[in-house]
């Protein structure tokens, strides 16, 4: 519940950064240093907008929320959270890249059917806005710190 209450502070963060920033060019090339799976669709590194949007996301946070305790599966999740199944798979597929879920066991169903179990890969997000200065930081449950926008030192977003 706490995770699920922390990730939509920083849905209503990341809107009102969006707002008073907007999509400028200067922001849309900032690159981050996500780990080398972490791909965007079009298969250059994820920039800040689409990092944040990711973990942000109502059916990812539902995903990433769901998937905490135990592994599920995609049509648990969809039936659980009334998450269209077509999304959930996409958002899966994503949040997988991203190195946010991970796929521990394929099951057999009573009809022959293999089904994957996924479990939540991140154990705390963080979006900091502080000075001009933009920056994330995930921590995953195998320890690994991964630091966006610099060494927590952040990328200038304002001109001055």
């Amino acid at each position: 519940m706490i995770a699920a209450v922390q990730l939509s502070c920083m849905i209503i963060i990341r809107d009102t950064l969006y707002m008073l920033l907007g999509h400028t060019k200067k922001l849309r090339k900032l690159v981050l240093s996500f780990p080398e799976s972490c791909t965007s669709r079009t298969g250059e590194n994820m920039d800040i907008f689409e990092a944040s949007q990711l973990i942000t996301d109502k059916y990812s946070v539902r995903i990433l929320v769901g998937t905490t305790k135990k592994p599920k599966s995609a049509i648990e999740l969809s039936e659980k959270f009334g998450i269209p199944i077509a999304a959930c798979y996409r958002k899966i597929r994503e949040l997988e890249r991203a190195g946010l879920l991970r796929c521990v066991e394929r099951r057999l169903t009573r009809k022959g059917k293999r089904v994957s179990m996924y479990i939540s890969q991140l154990k705390t997000a963080y979006l900091f806005f502080e000075n001009g200065r933009l920056r994330m930081r995930f921590q995953l449950t195998n320890g690994a710190v991964n630091d966006f926008g610099g060494e927590m030192g952040g990328e200038n977003l304002i001109e001055r």
